[in-house]
């Protein structure tokens, strides 16, 4: 697919106003880059309306090799370059789902709350493709209440093998813990098809090493209940044990 037709697209999805400001909470991210440590993870402020970045940290060139400055001068149209051709098409249908469960399913005040994340692969300085997952978390709305700034975590798995594209939505709910309500795979029906969004939340909290007892707590359901989905998790995914569980899940944690 064509840079100007990726481009078309995503106008279409992210439509909006705009009316973009960038505020003194995102300056204060930027002042902070300056003190985290060099690690296989970097970030950026994401700007949907002009379709570039406000900012990229340090590690983005660490994590890549490739240059930070030309991804700030050439913006999300130089990064979508880099997408594994094969994934271009399925990377679309995930942010097109997403936006329309935001903007369909869920009211404003909920979308205030809300963490979203998907996956695809790029072409390092190596020419080698490596995973991406990315998790974006919206600072700053239209007036429609469309999500338009960003800050946008990405890890970078090197040499992991091909993975399936999916995209996740997670709410911030009123015990302070992320509720997965929205979760598809674009690739192809996996393991992670075939268990429901609230055992999705259980199988995240127990690969982050907590007890039945503190996920009871976190999720406010009983402890029985939590030990009956952990049984109906390890039947459905057809594991023996918990420590098959977080082996299957460890290389892709942030979508769960």
């Amino acid at each position: 697919m064509k840079s100007e037709q990726i481009n078309s697209i995503y106008n279409e999805i992210f439509e909006t106003y705009q009316n973009v400001e960038i505020g003194e909470h995102i300056k204060k991210l930027i002042e902070l880059d300056f003190f985290y440590p060099y690690n296989s993870t970097f970030y950026c402020i994401t700007n949907t309306v002009l379709q570039n970045f406000e900012y990229i940290s340090k590690n983005f060139t660490a994590c890549t090799g490739l240059s930070r400055d030309k991804m700030m001068k050439d913006g999300m149209e130089y990064y979508w370059s880099l997408f594994h051709p094969e994934d271009i098409q399925l990377w679309i249908k995930s942010l097109k789902g997403l936006m329309t469960f935001t903007m369909t399913e869920i009211n404003d005040e909920q979308r205030k709350k809300m963490s979203y994340t998907w996956n695809y692969r790029i072409k390092n300085s190596n020419k080698e493709y490596v995973n991406i997952i990315q998790n974006t978390t919206p600072l700053q709305f239209d007036e429609t209440n469309k999500p338009i700034i960003g800050l946008a975590h990405y890890t970078v798995l090197h040499g992991a093998p091909k993975m399936d594209i999916c995209a996740t939505a997670k709410y911030l709910n009123d015990q302070n813990e992320y509720e997965t309500v929205y979760h598809q795979n674009m690739s192809t029906t996996n393991l992670l098809g075939l268990i429901s969004n609230r055992e999705k939340d259980i199988v995240r909290l127990i690969i982050t090493k907590n007890t039945s007892e503190i996920i009871s707590k976190k999720l406010n359901i009983s402890t029985h209940t939590v030990n009956t989905h952990r049984r109906n998790i390890l039947k459905k995914l057809n594991l023996t044990s918990t420590f098959e569980l977080v082996n299957y899940f460890k290389n892709s944690p942030n979508l769960i």
